[in-house]
């Protein structure tokens, strides 16, 4: 048997062992088959014969190769979790001393930014939904709120009635880390709240303490939520899904692309570290531009 021979049979073997004493799905097994038929083809062209002739200077070389061909970060470091897996399975095998691809990393993803609705997506959303009957004034006030203070799904639906200062126009919020902000509310969200508080009422659940409940008297979960607004994004014709994470990131958007002020932003949603209120909102280049062209010292013309 020739030694490119026996690297494949060796990968055969590796799969199968996937397959049947580690039990892995068929798609798992397929995708490992797809990205070893990559690094066995790399290996043969570059005449690596056994596998502790490879180090991690070809897997590096390997990877950047892949990189030039145009796959993806995350598809990268699927097929470096491939490689790790089969070196690990070769050393037990004692086909190898040392795993090349363990220090190795994957070139990083682009981060791609949440898809947003612009302002007369949102305005015709809002206004779009009725705010007539339990349901309807329900869900109007939860969108509104959304898009007016910019919570996440899991703090709005934690929401008490006492948390909502009507006269103040703010909402006291426990976000992650159970760390707490204050966060202010819309003239049109605290509208649609106290339409929505009147037909509570009137289902007189006066003991229960949640800010959004279901008919029969529960605090609406997580799911109840993503399903209402979905429902709504579908009627007003709105592309793509319109859920939570698209409302919170259009207020991000909205309210940086009106300001320019980040730290502001990051504030209002939470964030412990600024960079990740950079990735979740987007600003036309335009703007940021505008802005920096008014207030840099060195950039103003004379």
């Amino acid at each position: 048997m020739t030694m490119e021979n026996k690297q494949r049979q060796d990968c055969d073997d590796f799969l199968h062992y996937l397959a049947q004493e580690k039990r892995m799905s068929v798609h798992t097994v397929n995708n490992y088959q797809r990205d070893l038929k990559q690094l066995l083809t790399f290996v043969h062209t570059n005449e690596l014969k056994s596998w502790p002739s490879i180090k991690s200077s070809h897997i590096r070389q390997f990877i950047v190769q892949l990189h030039q061909q145009g796959l993806a970060g995350r598809s990268i470091q699927r097929v470096l979790s491939a490689i790790r897996s089969l070196y690990r399975f070769l050393i037990r095998e004692g086909l190898a001393e040392n795993n090349p691809a363990q220090a190795v990393q994957a070139p990083k993803s682009e981060k791609r930014l949440p898809s947003t609705l612009d302002v007369d997506q949102m305005n015709a959303l809002l206004d779009g939904t009725q705010t007539v009957g339990f349901i309807a004034c329900r869900d109007r006030a939860i969108m509104e709120l959304f898009y007016s203070s910019g919570l996440r799904l899991a703090e709005l639906v934690s929401l008490n009635i006492r948390d909502v200062d009507m006269g103040d126009h703010l909402v006291y919020v426990t976000g992650k880390g159970d760390k707490s902000r204050v966060i202010p509310v819309g003239t049109k969200a605290l509208n649609a709240l106290k339409l929505w508080l009147a037909e509570r009422d009137k289902l007189t659940f006066f003991e229960q303490t949640a800010l959004f409940i279901s008919q029969q008297g529960r605090r609406l979960g997580v799911r109840s939520v993503q399903k209402r607004l979905e429902h709504w994004g579908k009627k007003q014709g709105i592309s793509d899904k319109v859920h939570p994470h698209r409302l919170r990131h259009a207020f991000a958007s909205h309210m940086l692309e009106a300001s320019g002020d980040l730290r502001a932003v990051q504030e209002l949603l939470g964030h412990a570290d600024i960079s990740t209120t950079q990735i979740y909102t987007h600003v036309d280049f335009q703007h940021l531009a505008n802005v920096y062209d008014a207030a840099h010292p060195r950039a103003k013309k004379k």
